[in-house]
């Protein structure tokens, strides 16, 4: 894999070029559980990978932009979108969220595992993501919270907490009910197949003015 310091859109070109699939192609769980209660609008799904979270979200009804910084995630993503017979309700843009951001306001915003091993700034794109949520819309974050159980050699790496994550973002109280701010535990399945626990930070905010 590539060097933390290579350039973000190379690094996850190759990323996703080292295998025909990367991910399941299920929508993320948290994401599943937050949006069921939501009533349906207009959805930006910031790093869609391939495309599963956008693909489901179209299906509950909503009409979707979907964002990577990836050509080859997009691709895929437009090809499982056309397969589901969702496109016509996805927009898929390219971005890296550091230099452009999609136009427009949301009643949704979703940030799944915005995480990457090269540069990114993470406070100024979700301060962005919470600038397009429009007024009554959700801004929802989802982070990992912790290493995997399966993996005790990554335990020493600094996971944020719900309360950093708050703090960086920074945002006005009068302006933002926290409808949910916690770290939730999942059950996984291991790399070898065995049971194994997940925990993820959910971060569930509104816009009231």
């Amino acid at each position: 894999m590539s060097e933390p310091t290579e350039e973000p859109r190379a690094f996850w070109e190759q990323f996703y070029g080292e295998t025909e699939r990367t991910w399941s192609g299920r929508a993320n769980a948290q994401l599943v559980a937050e949006a069921a209660e939501l009533t349906p609008g207009r959805a930006l799904d910031l790093g869609c990978g391939e495309g599963a979270d956008a693909v489901w979200l179209a299906e509950q009804g909503w009409q979707v932009v979907a964002v990577d910084i990836s050509a080859t995630a997009l691709q895929r993503a437009q090809a499982f979108a056309e397969e589901r017979n969702m496109a016509s309700r996805i927009r898929f843009e390219r971005h890296d969220l550091s230099q452009s951001f999609p136009e427009g306001t949301f009643d949704l915003v979703s940030a799944q595992f915005l995480h990457a091993p090269v540069e990114l700034d993470r406070a100024a794109i979700l301060g962005r993501a919470a600038g397009a949520v429009a007024d009554g819309g959700v801004l929802l974050i989802v982070d990992h919270a912790a290493a995997p159980s399966w993996a005790p050699d990554h335990h020493e790496h600094h996971f944020d907490t719900v309360d950093e994550v708050l703090a960086a973002l920074a945002l006005d109280n009068a302006r933002w009910q926290r409808v949910r701010a916690e770290a939730r535990v999942r059950d996984a399945v291991s790399p070898a197949g065995d049971p194994a626990t997940l925990t993820d930070n959910v971060i569930v905010l509104r816009r009231v003015g």
